[in-house]
């Protein structure tokens, strides 16, 4: 009995850490900034009364194909995703970089309920801009970022939503880093990628790399069935999740070029 006890004693201690300290599992923030040049910062407040600040950067055409919000994955803050930027805005994007509460100098901690609100604020601040058409925002979520955009698209739809590498849910994916760990009704943070997906009814991208050993490209190929809109799927074969090729490679930028000139009108 006193064996059973301690075992008992024992899964509780670490399902209480694990309730804890989950968060420092999942997010990753970078906080520092380097100086660049070329591009515009944007300060707006949040619902909840905290400071962000985003970078926004202008399309290399006089005329923009459209504006991309760019919501980060879990590690490193907009700098990591100026490659990205000044791709899309070469091939005519605006581009507005955007760091989650506790990235890139902002404040708070991040959480899904933080990360909701700091997207809502970004693209409140984004479509007040007189050089921002609203009818010609385009959601770019990189894997966690992913989850936040598809969940702001049910709030307030973009003309097109962009999901590179996004998950099924992220107890799924947690599972697939963490088989012994991860109880999925312990799980704080569940961002269900999966069943929301059913319910948007816009042109949906989803960009995956085959070889991608943080979210299966299996979970991404799920996510792509379930949409219940307009959608195409673009796999970068051999490519990891982090690699430039996947991150900000031709190959995505220009399917995200050719779906946007699909899907929005006037081009």
């Amino acid at each position: 009995m006193r064996a059973v006890g301690l075992v008992l004693a024992g899964i509780v201690t670490v399902s209480v850490l694990l309730w804890v300290f989950q968060r420092r599992l999942v997010y990753f923030p970078t906080r520092a900034l380097p100086e660049v040049a070329g591009v515009e910062e944007v300060a707006y407040m949040t619902e909840d009364g905290l400071e962000a600040v985003g970078w926004f950067v202008p399309p290399v055409w006089p005329e923009a194909r459209g504006t991309v919000v760019v919501f980060n994955g879990n590690a490193g803050n907009r700098a990591h995703r100026l490659p990205l930027a000044e791709g899309l805005a070469a091939r005519g994007f605006g581009v507005f970089l955007v760091d989650y509460r506790g990235f890139g100098g902002n404040g708070g901690s991040p959480s899904e309920e933080g990360l909701a609100a700091d997207a809502r604020a970004a693209v409140g601040a984004l479509v007040a801009r007189p050089d921002v058409d609203p009818g010609r925002v385009v959601y770019f979520g990189e894997s966690l970022g992913a989850a936040v955009a598809l969940g702001l698209a049910l709030e307030r739809e973009p003309a097109v939503l962009v999901l590179r590498s996004p998950f099924t849910s992220l107890p799924e994916v947690a599972r697939v880093h963490y088989p012994l760990l991860v109880v999925p009704g312990l799980v704080r943070d569940r961002y269900p990628n999966l069943e929301r997906i059913r319910r948007v009814d816009i042109p949906v991208l989803v960009v995956a790399g085959s070889g991608d050993r943080i979210v299966p490209v299996e979970q991404s190929r799920a996510v792509y069935e379930a949409a219940s809109g307009p959608r195409r799927m673009v796999v970068i074969e051999g490519a990891d999740h982090n690699d430039p090729a996947l991150a900000w490679g031709p190959a995505v930028l220009d399917a995200v070029a050719s779906f946007v000139d699909e899907f929005v009108s006037g081009r």
